[in-house]
């Protein structure tokens, strides 16, 4: 009787929760937006116009179920960020419910394998946490390797666009519409804001503030730069696209030096896992006592917080900043 209870609380909890999530907003957020709708709309400030037009084209993009799972995930906005930079036409509303299929799913395997309830739960929360943010970031480190070995190549683009006498706005759409790719789509996100009004610097800041990577930052800051004090940008981008091509050498070379070291520090930190697996498959009954005496489960979470610090020092000895 007791799984089935625990089962029926935790239903119930799921439903006031989806209950609470699905309920309309509050009187007094409502005001505030209907409040600065109405400044927005009486301002006579061009860039305050821009502001409300973006807004409104994020807002529409917002669905019911993205306001729901954006009020029990922790910092939304962020999420929403990191969401942007995979490239993909995820919503925080679907990676929520991605994360809580995961969970429920895990959760409830482990307790048909016979896991108690509780810790198949605890087990299935870890997961659903985990795996969709490990999928999220593996994305984003892809897409912007993709977009850092392209990037040079649309400088000189830029380069040879400026020397032919077209001005910079006009070339970073050429740019867009010729190279494919993640470098075609930013530099089309930021032609598309110049056309609704969006200052140029504006637009290439929201990009690298986007993206995070000191590649893009410098192209920024060189315009930036140019347009204060001058100078032939043609020259300017065209030694910043060598400087990228040498910084991208750099990073293969050291990639190359500590391969080894990477090498050894995923066979020593997945062997445990194997070893286990492997006693698991041959004795299930042995090592099933690890999912029901709870001292065994407190030395395992005890050896697998050990292992993580050690992975940790690991990964930080053979990564390099350049």
């Amino acid at each position: 009787m007791t799984p089935i209870m625990i089962m029926a609380a935790g239903g119930l909890v799921m439903l006031a929760l989806i209950a609470f999530a699905f309920a309309g907003p509050s009187p007094q957020k409502a005001g505030t937006r209907r409040l600065a709708a109405l400044r927005e709309r009486h301002s006579g400030s061009a860039a305050v116009a821009v502001e409300a037009k973006m807004r409104r084209i994020t807002a529409n993009r917002d669905t019911r179920m993205d306001d729901a799972f954006g009020r029990f995930l922790p910092n939304p906005t962020l999420l929403k960020k990191r969401l942007a930079m995979t490239g993909k036409s995820w919503t925080v509303g679907q990676y929520g419910a991605a994360s809580l299929a995961i969970m429920v799913i895990v959760g409830l395997l482990l307790w048909f394998k016979g896991m108690p309830l509780l810790l198949g739960l605890f087990v299935g929360l870890f997961v659903g946490a985990g795996l969709p943010h490990w999928v999220v970031g593996f994305l984003i480190k892809r897409r912007v390797n993709k977009f850092n070995a392209k990037f040079p190549d649309a400088i000189e683009l830029l380069v040879r666009g400026l020397r032919s006498g077209l001005p910079i706005s006009e070339t970073m759409a050429v740019v867009g519409n010729e190279v494919a790719g993640p470098v075609g789509e930013e530099f089309r996100t930021v032609a598309d804001k110049m056309k609704i009004g969006r200052t140029m610097d504006a637009a290439l800041q929201e990009t690298a503030d986007r993206l995070g990577t000191p590649e893009f930052q410098f192209f920024v800051i060189s315009i930036a730069i140019q347009r204060e004090t001058g100078g032939n940008l043609a020259e300017t981008l065209a030694n910043l696209a060598t400087v990228l091509r040498q910084r991208m050498q750099m990073k293969l070379k050291i990639k190359a030096m500590s391969s080894e070291s990477k090498a050894s520090a995923y066979i020593v930190g997945s062997l445990p896992f194997i070893v286990f697996g492997l006693i698991m498959w041959i004795s299930p009954a042995y090592m099933g006592n690890f999912f029901i005496d709870p001292r065994l489960m407190v030395a395992g979470i005890g050896g697998l917080v050990w292992m993580g610090i050690g992975a940790f020092i690991m990964a930080k000895m053979v990564s390099f900043e350049i």
